[in-house]
């Protein structure tokens, strides 16, 4: 996913700075994994999610259909279509960006293909820099 890093700061629960981003479907702030120095600007990024996700505790279906991020409370708020892994993992479709997610539990079957919201503490998202 292209994304524009608008501002970047540093905190003491963080390893990592952390990025204000506009992406095509939002606005949010995450640990940013690549150079301390990058510039603002544009880059091609990779979303990483590093907490177990649990249907109906912080996974479960959106109200909306449709591609979005954005910050809640003390989250940040995924919502895109899910696909569902024969092993009982899933992906998470954002606009076209694939997120790999790690279910405690498989969530039900009749959830496979349907628009979902994943919400994640600010410090279990992280964007992984590339280039293409």
């Amino acid at each position: 996913m292209l994304v524009e890093i608008e501002k970047m700061r540093r905190f003491d629960w963080s390893p990592f700075p952390i990025v204000q981003v506009q992406t095509p479907v939002g606005r949010t702030a995450v640990p940013w994994c690549g150079s301390p120095d990058a510039v603002l600007g544009r880059y091609d990024v990779e979303w990483a999610i590093d907490i177990e996700i649990s249907w109906g505790l912080n996974a479960r279906l959106a109200a909306e259909p449709g591609p979005a991020i954005f910050a809640g409370s003390h989250c940040v708020i995924l919502r895109g279509r899910l696909g569902l892994t024969t092993d009982g993992a899933g992906v998470l479709d954002l606009d076209g960006s694939m997120i790999l997610l790690d279910f405690v539990e498989p969530p039900p079957a009749e959830v496979d293909a349907s628009w979902v919201q994943i919400y994640v503490p600010h410090r279990d998202v992280q964007l992984h820099p590339f280039e293409l």
